[in-house]
């Protein structure tokens, strides 16, 4: 079973909050909702990273935007 890794990057003062899912590629972006972002991997369609602008009033859309993309994530993120 191959592990996959995290890396979660939130900032505070511009509350954006980006999680990135394994190995860096090069990937084109989607916005789903305003302020809301999937980069998915050119070649594979992989999703690789979610950003959200505005996070804090809105903490629920990180659980909406996994769903919506049928992805899970082993945490839970609180800010």
């Amino acid at each position: 079973m191959t592990e996959k890794t995290y890396e979660v990057y939130y900032d505070e003062n511009a509350d954006f909050l980006e999680v990135f899912f394994g190995e860096p590629s090069e990937c084109s972006a989607d916005e789903m909702e305003e302020g809301i972002f999937v980069r998915r991997d050119k070649k594979t369609g992989e999703v690789k990273s979610i950003e959200i602008l505005g996070f804090k009033k809105r903490p629920e859309i990180f659980k909406k935007i996994l769903e919506k993309i049928n992805m899970k994530f082993p945490l839970k993120i609180n800010i």
